[in-house]
């Protein structure tokens, strides 16, 4: 999978300030007309996605961008209510919209009729890196013992997450990886999914830092790996799925997009703003605190990064079944 841009740690953002790599001016200005704009977050306010949404219009705003952003959240269907919304939406600049890989899985099982190329990217911004947790029962402790057990039991081993999801689709990754089978049993979302995995209703889960680290600390949760190219600091304990034959690089990756056909110059005004804010050292300390790296693309990386990804996910929807597009 494609590593970022810029992954913006203090190190790197010292050098990219040093050397000259990331623009400190303002960004130049674009044919925009309202005063205005807003970024449709498809998920309500409050949650863990919205919050870092926030932060990052909360850096741009402080540049003074023109227009100024506000957070608009439309939230229900899984994202998908906001994304109908922010598909039909002029190509003008007033409009933005907050987008992971939902925009793939929702597109891959059905659920709407578009995907991400129904819009113009603009930025990646975050990664929250996946940890695979198990309830601490399961007899094995790690993606090499737990890959072993499911290949002498194939389809028994069970993974909760929302099906057609970005937590199911996890999974599927790694059945694909390993070349093993998960009995897959859906959860509404991610609290249901973690009140059933320290239940010990389900044997594994896709857990993440910000939420799951007391219970990895207490043990409550067993965790089995994590999906960074290195391991994290807060748990330095967990083996990366590479370090344990796979190579699995993972996370949720969120990131802006904009109306289908938007201005190029309106794509690289809201690039440049967004690319200074993936370098305040508030975002990043605020990023680091939630057990997300900020990962930044421009247009034409965050496009690849689609286009790789979109490729990858069709063919593993498509050999489980799940492929409901068009």
């Amino acid at each position: 999978m494609l590593r970022g841009k810029l992954l913006l740690g203090a190190a790197a953002l010292a050098a990219a300030l040093a050397t000259g790599g990331v623009s400190t001016g303002p960004a130049e200005a674009a044919d925009i007309s309202c005063r205005t704009a807003k970024l449709i977050v498809p998920w309500g306010a409050g949650g863990g996605t919205d919050v870092i949404f926030r932060v990052f219009v909360e850096a741009v705003n402080k540049q003074g961008a023109e227009p100024q952003l506000q957070v608009v959240n439309i939230g229900g269907q899984g994202g998908n209510k906001g994304a109908k919304e922010a598909v039909k939406a002029k190509a003008d600049g007033c409009t933005l919209f907050a987008i992971h890989q939902s925009a793939i899985t929702s597109y891959l099982n059905g659920r709407v009729d578009f995907t991400w190329d129904a819009f113009e990217p603009v930025a990646m911004l975050t990664r929250t890196p996946a940890i695979f947790g198990a309830n601490p029962d399961v007899p094995y402790s790690n993606i090499k013992e737990l890959v072993e057990e499911a290949k002498k039991k194939p389809g028994e081993i069970v993974a909760g997450g929302t099906l057609g999801s970005t937590s199911h689709f996890v999974f599927l990754l790694l059945e694909d990886a390993a070349g093993i089978k998960f009995k897959h049993v859906s959860y509404d979302g991610t609290r249901q999914r973690m009140t059933a995995l320290l239940a010990k209703n389900i044997e594994l889960g896709e857990i993440n830092l910000a939420s799951a680290k007391k219970y990895i600390t207490t043990g409550e949760l067993k965790a089995l790996g994590i999906t960074t190219p290195d391991r994290n600091s807060e748990i330095g304990d967990v083996m990366t799925l590479k370090e344990q034959g796979y190579d699995m690089v993972y996370g949720t990756d969120r990131g802006i997009m904009l109306p289908k056909d938007t201005p190029q110059e309106i794509i690289d005004h809201y690039g440049a703003l967004f690319q200074k804010a993936a370098t305040d050292p508030e975002v990043v300390a605020q990023m680091n605190a939630k057990g997300t790296e900020v990962v930044y693309y421009g247009p034409a990386e965050y496009t690849a990064y689609f286009e790789e990804t979109f490729t990858n996910w069709k063919r593993i929807a498509k050999e489980v079944g799940l492929y409901k597009g068009e």
